[in-house]
Order: C-alpha cells, then structure tokens, then sequence
C-alpha cells in the first residue's frame, strides 16, 4: 500500500495498460499529462478505498513466512510497486465484489501489471491473491478476512510477450519522459528499428 499518490515522472507495473494501449486516445493523453506532472488528477471511490485499505489485512491473512510488504525497485524510469513478495514469489492483491465473481479472463491489464513486476524484481514466480468483498467490506475496513472469499492464480512468466510487445514501447516512453515531449507512432517505429538490446 503505498501512500504516495505522486504519480509523475515515473512509469509504473500498474500503468503497462497505457503502454501497450493505442497512444493516440484521449484516456492515453490525459495519462501522459499526468506522467510529465503537467495533471495532478487522482481518483478514488468505495472500491479502491476499501481495496487500499483492506490490502495489508489480507497479505497478514495469507500468513506465510518471510513476507515483504511493499517492496520498491526502480530501473530508469521504470518504478515497480510490489503488494508483497518472498524471495521466491509476488503475491499481486487485488480485491473485487464478491457477488459478482472474479474472473482472471477479463482482467488481462492484471496479468500483463504482474509480468512487468516479475521483469523488474527478476522474481519469476507470483500469483494473484484476489478477495472479494462484501457491502459490509465498503462500510467499515475493520471487518476480519474470509479466507473462503480468497482465490489464488498463478501467472506464467512471458519472456516473449516482455521483449516483443512492452519493453521496446516502455523504453521508448522512458525516453519520451525524459524529454517532456508526447510519444508518436511512426518515430517509435523508426526508434524501434534502431534498437537492439532491449532487455
């Protein structure tokens, strides 16, 4: 749970959507905006606070020895929040609404967070740990955790999907970011051409 909710100058696991996303869109632009610390937006509502808050509640409630809580790792311009980790594996949390299901299928933006976070810890092993919450979750974060609401997923490390499909276009980024200028298609392309050795 990190607290910090300054954002800019930094790309983030949770932000590879954006990366990999089409560029030329106005969700896209808004988030460059706030990359360069130009937008200071930060939005929150009953789901992602209790999520926030019921974080730590649930890394406890998984009870395994050696657990790391909100571990950091910066590479450039690339920063990497970990929920927890031991030495051997990432525990992604991520909370949802109980009645209606958790269905990792859809949610592949979370695969693709838990891929940069397993290239820039080198820890190849996580799992999302998904809880899902109750009307009475939203209204008061001192609530006990259900471990028959916890569902546990295993994610693969994609080497290939990593040096094909997100680091050439977040290194780009990275640069992009360093310059304080908006990212372009076609230049990414010819950038692209030029590069080699991305991971």
């Amino acid at each position: 749970m990190i607290k910090n909710k300054d954002r800019s100058g930094y790309i983030g696991a949770s932000d590879t959507k954006y990366v990999i996303g089409n560029w030329e869109t106005k969700t896209f632009k808004k988030w460059w905006l706030e990359k360069l610390g130009v937008s200071t937006e930060h939005f929150d509502n009953k789901y992602t606070l209790a999520g926030t808050n019921y974080e730590h509640k649930i890394i406890d409630a998984l009870n395994i020895p050696g657990i790391v809580k909100d571990k950091q790792i910066i590479i450039g311009r690339l920063r990497v929040n970990l929920d927890a980790n031991t030495d051997e594996k990432i525990h992604e949390i991520k909370t949802y609404n109980y009645e209606k299901g958790f269905d990792l299928k859809k949610h592949k933006d979370y695969v693709d967070q838990v891929q940069v976070q397993m290239y820039a810890s080198e820890i190849y092993k996580a799992e999302i740990d998904a809880y899902g919450l109750i009307e009475k979750d939203y209204k008061n974060y001192f609530n006990d955790i259900d471990l028959d609401r916890l569902s546990f997923h295993e994610i693969e490390y994609d080497e290939e999907w990593l040096k094909i499909e997100y680091l050439p276009k977040e290194k780009y980024l990275e640069e992009c970011l360093e310059k304080g200028k908006f990212p372009n298609v076609e230049e990414f392309k010819n950038w692209r051409n030029k590069k080699y050795d991305i991971i």
